[in-house]
């Protein structure tokens, strides 16, 4: 069977976190500009190549001040790791609308496998003609794994930021001719 390659659509997708912010509310934040990538075999998404990455640069929590500190060697360092990255080493249907996506997270420099569950949408045309695929994916991952360590202790207890980090990504892709 033929290879099919699928492109992310930004206008309908989004890559979004949350993180506790002084142990009681969520704070959360998106990537503006990100690539992604899908190859298939035809339109069987069972074992997709799946690629990501993220502009580190691109981070917005609609706070300039913590945007430039998320921005900093404090946290993500962009001066020099500009992009995190994602390569899928598999993605393994569960059934016919979850999967279960595994590989390689790459953030600061370091590569860490996580796993996470993808809800499929299934395949379907949009009133323009063309094909398109939805995948959405929830999941957890704790900053620190990744050497994104600053903290600030706080006066009643606690810190500032919480280590987890709460994933909601909406992802739309386009088959390409």
């Amino acid at each position: 069977m033929a290879t099919t390659k699928w492109s992310i659509d930004p206008t309908h997708s989004e890559i979004g976190f949350k993180v506790k912010h002084m142990m009681f509310t969520n704070v959360s934040g998106k990537f503006g500009t990100y690539d992604a990538t899908i190859t298939t075999d035809g339109d069987n998404f069972e074992n997709a190549a799946i690629e990501f990455s993220g502009d580190i640069a691109s981070i917005d929590t609609a706070n300039s001040d913590r945007d430039n500190h998320l921005k900093s060697a404090d946290f993500f360092d962009a001066e020099n790791h500009p992009k995190l990255t994602f390569k899928a080493s598999s993605f393994k249907k569960i059934n016919d609308e979850k999967y279960e996506l595994t590989g390689d997270l790459n953030i600061r420099g370091v590569a860490k496998t996580v796993s996470f569950p993808v809800e499929y949408s299934g395949v379907l045309t949009d009133p323009w003609g063309n094909t398109k695929v939805g995948l959405s994916i929830e999941g957890k991952i704790n900053r620190k794994d990744w050497g994104l360590n600053w903290n600030s202790a706080l006066e009643t207890g606690g810190v500032l930021v919480g280590e987890e980090v709460k994933l909601n990504i909406e992802l739309q892709f386009a088959k390409q001719a």
